[in-house]
C-alpha cells in the first residue's frame, strides 16, 4: 500500500487442505486438518503512511508513542494499533475499495506462512539468526517493511518477523481440540475484552523471528509497540 491507504498489494494465496498446528507449547496442539478457502494477503504488514491516511481522514485517536521517532518512517509497519483499531481501519479501508477488508484467522495467517510446506519458519527450516544481517537489526525498533529482500515463496515482507501482527479470532489456547476442519475462525463467543490470537515475530524479543505455529494473545484494546497487522479478504 502506500498511497493513501487505498491500493492494497495483495498476494493471491491458494488456500487448501493442511495439518495446522504442532510445537512445543500446550496451545498449539493438537495438530489438525484443516481446509482453507482461497484468500487475499497484503504483501507487507500494513504500512505507517497507510494507517496515517486513515487517522488523518477519521479523526481516530493515534497510538501514544505514533510521535517517537523510531516508528516515524512511512514504510515502517504502523505498530501500535489495538485490535480494536485495527478493525476500525479495516471496516473504513473497505468502504474505500467497495470490497470487504478483514484481518486474517490465525489458519489463513499459518496457511500463507507454510505456503504449501512443511517447514518451521515462514522463510524455511533456518533458525532466525540466519537472517541477513540478523545481529544488527531491529535495535531500537521495527524496520522498513521491505527493507530486505523477502525471502518467502509467495513474496510475503515480515511474515514470522519485525513485528506480531493480530488476527481476527477470538484466543482460546485449547481452540485446536474442537477446531472445525473448513475455515476455521476461531471461537464464536467468549467474554468481553477477553484476547484476541496474533502471529509472527517481534523486534523487540531476544529471539526476532517466530515458527509459523507460534501462537500469541492479548486484550483488544492494548497498544503495543511490536504489534501491528496485516490486511485480508476473500480471493475473487
Amino acid at each position: 500500500m502506500g498511497r493513501g491507504g487505498v491500493t492494497p498489494d495483495w498476494i493471491d494465496v491458494a488456500g487448501g487442505s493442511f495439518l495446522m498446528g504442532g510445537g512445543p507449547r500446550d496451545e498449539e496442539n493438537p495438530i489438525h486438518p484443516v481446509r482453507i478457502s482461497p484468500f487475499r494477503l497484503a504483501r507487507t504488514p500494513l504500512l505507517r503512511a497507510d494507517y496515517q491516511a486513515f487517522l488523518d481522514a477519521t479523526g481516530h485517536v493515534a497510538p501514544p508513542f505514533w510521535g517517537e521517532v523510531e516508528f516515524g518512517h512511512p514504510r515502517m509497519p504502523a505498530v501500535g494499533p489495538s485490535w480494536n483499531d485495527a478493525v476500525a481501519y479495516c471496516a473504513w479501508l473497505g468502504r474505500r475499495v467497495g470490497e470487504p477488508v478483514r484481518l486474517p484467522t490465525e489458519a489463513e495467517w499459518e496457511c500463507a506462512a507454510r505456503a504449501g510446506r512443511e517447514v518451521l519458519y515462514p522463510w524455511g527450516n533456518e533458525p532466525p539468526e540466519s537472517l541477513p544481517d540478523y545481529a544488527s537489526r531491529w535495535e531500537n525498533g521495527p524496520e522498513i517493511s521491505d527493507a530486505y529482500p523477502s525471502r518467502h515463496p509467495l513474496g510475503f515482507f515480515g511474515l514470522g518477523e519485525n513485528v506480531h501482527e493480530w488476527c481476527g479470532d477470538r484466543y482460546d489456547a485449547g481452540y485446536y481440540a474442537v477446531s472445525p476442519v473448513d475455515d476455521p475462525q476461531g471461537p464464536l463467543k467468549g467474554p468481553a475484552g477477553g484476547r484476541r490470537s496474533s502471529r509472527g515475530g517481534s523486534w523487540r524479543h531476544q529471539i526476532k523471528g517466530s515458527r509459523c505455529t507460534a501462537r500469541s494473545s492479548i486484550p483488544p484494546h492494548l497498544r503495543y509497540a511490536d504489534y501491528g497487522f496485516r490486511i485480508a479478504s476473500a480471493r475473487e
